[in-house]
């Protein structure tokens, strides 16, 4: 969960003047259409890469510490496709006039327009981080929104909470005359701005705060949307956290990734995660594979590898995790200090084979789940396959997999991504002792 945030009024975005409230049988046809011309200008046709503030600074970030990791990101992960520099709770101050978020000028002095052009002038591209609703302090204030007679109060509804956070926020109502144009406001503001990543975070239904979590934002993803698209700009959509997998088609229509889980930082520890919330994705990824695909992919989360052991993982617990992102083709963004990266660490995410299987967008499933010790593949277009051996279980065990379970019979040649070399001794299976929680991770061609 997000703990340090400014309240502000962060949205979801939009546009025409009345739009039905969305119901869980299905949307309006011309609701439908927005998510397919949001779609069809922000394709999403391979996972983003990039890096986030949240795991390593908290809701502490400012334009020397960003400026820091970026100039990492430039000059060492750039050439491998990581590019998004996302920055996470804190970077608001306040609003403006018209009650849109405005940046905190004194971590960000020359705001995020200035940071912007920093960060396009060095080949990256910026994130920034919202919430549904108004705000309680815009709220207070009761802003006019921009070109429009009408004031925030007069947008939203008497009761409820604006999204899974609770902390005061009200929800906007879209049948008020005044609620599209706010919205649209904000996403031509972060346009102008040269915004090119939104997270909108606390969507509900699904993860946050007990007693929100049934907040429903669906109608504020689909204004959000069509404001985005009414900008011109392509601009990535990223909805956290936890999301209701009831919905999932409809996070698939609307956004171009989503968050299956909760947070993968081990709060309260001096580490940036840990095995446990690891462990937690091997479980819900393949309830969410069907969803992924060019357009919108399942997010697992920040990638906390990087900085050694103080990532709160092992050597072999750290390869997993790659390996396990990568054959889901979930968003790869790193969490860790981009200052301090450990050159094994680095090697991993790096790994030019296990990204392009990230890439690539063929998400791969596991043959079973009744042990700890699991197979995951997927056939490749090019009739190849890519296969993932785990051992989540304490002790070291054997982990085997049978080319008959592919579905060929053929022999096959078998290339290690991580060890960078062929393997012998695999014309019918592939066999290896793995150490807990230890991965490999295989391309394997059959030779018909």
């Amino acid at each position: 969960m997000r703990k340090y945030i400014v309240f502000f009024c962060a949205i979801p975005a939009l546009l025409a003047l009345f739009t039905p409230a969305i119901s869980a049988k299905g949307q309006p046809r011309r609701e439908r259409m927005a998510g397919a011309e949001f779609k069809k200008a922000n394709s999403a046709q391979r996972p983003y890469m990039g890096w986030s503030s949240w795991s390593f600074l908290r809701g502490k970030p400012n334009a020397a510490k960003i400026k820091a990791q970026a100039r990492i990101m430039a000059a060492r992960l750039l050439p491998y496709g990581y590019r998004y520099i996302n920055i996470d709770a804190g970077w608001v101050g306040g609003f403006d006039r018209y009650g849109r978020p405005a940046a905190n000028l004194k971590r960000f002095p020359e705001g995020m327009a200035g940071m912007a052009a920093w960060l396009h002038a060095h080949g990256l591209k910026l994130g920034i981080y919202l919430v549904p609703g108004i705000s309680p302090a815009e709220y207070h204030t009761n802003c006019q929104i921009w070109h429009s007679p009408y004031v925030a109060r007069e947008i939203t509804y008497p009761s409820g909470s604006g999204n899974t956070l609770g902390r005061g926020f009200r929800k906007i109502d879209y049948r008020k005359p005044g609620a599209a144009a706010y919205i649209q406001s904000c996403a031509n503001l972060f346009s102008r701005w040269g915004v090119d990543f939104i997270k909108m975070d606390f969507v509900g239904p699904g993860g946050g705060y007990k007693g929100f979590r049934r907040t429903d934002n669906r109608d504020d993803i689909v204004h959000w949307a069509r404001a985005l698209r009414n900008t011109g700009r392509p601009i990535w959509l990223e909805l956290s956290n936890s999301l209701s997998l009831r919905y999932a088609t409809f996070w698939r229509r609307y956004a171009n990734g989503w968050r299956i889980d909760n947070d993968v930082e081990a709060y309260g520890s001096p580490y940036l995660t840990d095995w446990k919330n690891i462990r937690q994705r091997f479980t819900d990824a393949p309830k969410w594979s069907k969803y992924a695909g060019p357009g919108g992919w399942n997010d697992l989360d920040s990638l906390e590898i990087g900085n050694g052991r103080s990532d709160g993982l092992t050597r072999a617990e750290r390869q997993t995790v790659m390996t396990l992102w990568c054959i889901n083709c979930a968003p790869l963004y790193l969490g860790s200090d981009l200052r301090h990266l450990t050159r094994y660490d680095y090697k991993i995410i790096t790994n030019r084979a296990a990204i392009a299987i990230d890439q690539a967008g063929r998400v791969a499933t596991p043959l079973s789940q009744s042990t700890p010790h699991q197979i995951w593949r997927v056939q490749n277009a090019n009739g190849t396959y890519t296969v993932a051996l785990f051992n989540l279980g304490r002790t070291p065990a054997r982990v085997t997999v049978r080319w008959r379970e592919l579905g060929f019979q053929a022999a096959a040649k078998v290339v290690d991504i991580w060890q960078h070399k062929a393997v012998r001794n695999a014309k019918q299976q592939f066999s290896a002792v793995l150490n807990s929680h230890a991965s490999r991770l295989l391309n394997v061609v059959p030779e018909h």
